[in-house]
């Protein structure tokens, strides 16, 4: 199981600077990859590009964008551009989002999502590889070839859920990425779901990112509540929701690792037994540099 980061980008006018810093650093102390969500501050792909650029060797993920606001072709070009100014060293995360965001927000229709996926990756994965794309959809269309540079084939994870999400990451992009996903719930639920469908499709087995918030400390209970307090909104949202209550978790906080280095190694090992190809660590606590010191024992 490799061991990655999630990196937040201040927003402020220097935030670019500082993501550069917190990326060099991740590089620098041996983390395998650096992840960067894309909500309302800074536009995840162009900040990636912007500090990453800088930074070689460190594998770099959005985590993730949200497909209703951008088409596939659009996306495409972007990560493609993207990718060439980093060296061929982007994986693309994308997503539904929520329906409270998307028609909430920007005003858009959130009807029969998994068939909003399932066109929008007929779209972007043949432009992702370099080839032309003549599709109509019920939803999305595309006549397009793409003249930006394609050195490989860009690796997709698709934020994927519910049974049916999972079947079609499994069988058409390169794994899932996860968020507030206990391991009880990746063993039993993501990993066979998408280890399935994939082996149906004669496609490898897939990644299986689970990012969760991290703290090692010896005032756990402190810890919990700051965590219960960040993510407090995203227990309310039907999606991970049904993961929280699968887990058996009674909010955000309750998945999130947290204790002394051994509670945390212990917490850590049960991901990698039940099936997590790549753990993310988001710390939350500032200047936290004894979970830092642990994250990289595990390197």
């Amino acid at each position: 199981m490799r061991t990655g980061l999630m990196i937040n980008v201040p927003a402020r006018p220097d935030g670019l600077d500082r993501l550069r810093d917190s990326l060099a650093r991740a590089a620098d102390d041996g983390f395998a990859s650096a992840w960067v969500s894309n909500i309302f501050a800074f536009d995840a792909l162009t900040a990636l590009t912007a500090a990453g650029a800088q930074v070689p060797g460190i594998e770099l993920g959005t985590a993730v964008i949200p497909t209703y606001p951008r088409h596939p072709a659009v996306l495409a070009q972007q990560a493609l551009s993207a990718d060439v100014a980093l060296g061929g060293r982007l994986t693309l995360g994308i997503g539904l989002s929520h329906q409270p965001v998307i028609e909430g927000i920007f005003g858009m229709s959130f009807d029969k999502p998994v068939r909003h996926m399932r066109e929008y990756l007929s779209v972007l994965i043949p432009l992702l590889r370099g080839e032309s794309v003549d599709f109509t959809g019920e939803t999305l269309s595309a006549h397009i070839a793409l003249g930006v540079p394609v050195s490989r084939p860009m690796p997709v994870l698709v934020a994927a859920l519910g049974p049916k999400m999972l079947k079609l990451a499994g069988e058409r992009a390169d794994g899932t990425v996860l968020w507030l996903t206990g391991p009880k719930t990746v063993a039993g639920h993501i990993a066979p779901a998408i280890t399935e469908a994939a082996r149906a499709a004669g496609r490898p087995a897939p990644r299986i990112v689970c990012a969760l918030p991290v703290c090692v400390t010896g005032d756990a209970e402190a810890a919990r509540a700051r965590a219960a307090e960040i993510w407090q909104g995203y227990g309310d949202l039907p999606s991970y929701r049904a993961m929280l209550d699968r887990e058996g978790a009674g909010g955000p906080a309750d998945v999130a690792l947290i204790g002394d280095e051994d509670t945390v190694a212990a917490q850590v090992e049960a991901l990698a037994k039940a099936g997590v190809t790549d753990f993310v660590a988001a710390l939350y606590q500032r200047d936290d540099e004894r979970t830092r010191a642990f994250l990289k024992g595990l390197l």
